[in-house]
């Protein structure tokens, strides 16, 4: 009986099957071809989810601020839209983090498969490529935490849309009551002006330390197994 062979996806041999689907008759550029067109499908699937949350944040934002300058309306009107965003920005981090599973495996494809096919004197991108992407299909699990979507998409989009909304409240504030002093005009029913802009001065604070990236895939700095940098 002949012995088994151990497989090795860090050697050579295994790690350039990009040449052989060039140099080969082989039916792997095929199978590969046909893996990469679904994993991208889905991709621009998850892609086409986000851009439909921020649009429909971007559209409900804007209508309640345009309401609340449309006549006589509460400035509180201008803070529940701030409340809509952050509801908006939830939902957007979870299907972000979603769409970085199809974009991780569509990046290792392009970078270890068709790159090194295409021009195999560059090499790889990573080593262990291959081994990755198959645990990867035995086990799916994202690569980003909710905590480093939700600031992705914090930096990308809600903090500079809330921020947008923060001086329009502001604004607001002052072109209603010109004559009163703002923080007794930041006032609501059984609220004082001080309680109010110290809650949004908070919000905005958490925002702000929240939109701090903690790794480099966060900063946008492509390594090892990070599957290339954040869109």
């Amino acid at each position: 009986m002949s012995e088994e062979t151990e497989f090795d996806p860090e050697a050579t041999e295994e790690k350039e099957i990009g040449r052989e689907m060039v140099d080969e008759s082989t039916g792997l550029g095929s199978v590969a071809a046909h893996l990469y067109r679904g994993e991208m499908e889905r991709t621009v699937e998850w892609r086409a989810r986000l851009d439909t949350t921020t649009n429909w944040a971007v559209t409900v934002m804007s209508a309640i601020v345009a309401y609340a300058f449309s006549g006589e309306v509460s400035h509180a009107v201008i803070l529940a839209g701030v409340v809509m965003g952050t509801v908006f920005l939830f939902i957007e981090a979870r299907r972000f983090r979603d769409y970085d599973i199809w974009r991780s495996r569509v990046r290792v494809l392009q970078e270890n498969l068709f790159a090194n096919a295409l021009d195999p004197s560059a090499g790889i991108e990573q080593d262990a490529w291959r081994a990755d992407l198959s645990e990867d299909y035995r086990d799916p699990d994202p690569k980003l935490s909710y905590r480093a979507a939700f600031s992705h998409r914090l930096r990308r989009v809600y903090l500079p849309l809330m921020s947008a909304v923060l001086i329009g409240w502001v604004f607001h504030i002052w072109a209603f009551n010109p004559d009163e002093p703002f923080l007794e005009s930041a006032g609501l029913p059984g609220v004082s002006g001080i309680v109010v802009v110290a809650a949004v001065a908070l919000y905005f604070i958490a925002l702000l330390v929240l939109a701090i990236p903690h790794s480099a895939k966060e900063r946008g700095e492509s390594g090892e197994a990070e599957h290339g940098d954040l869109e």
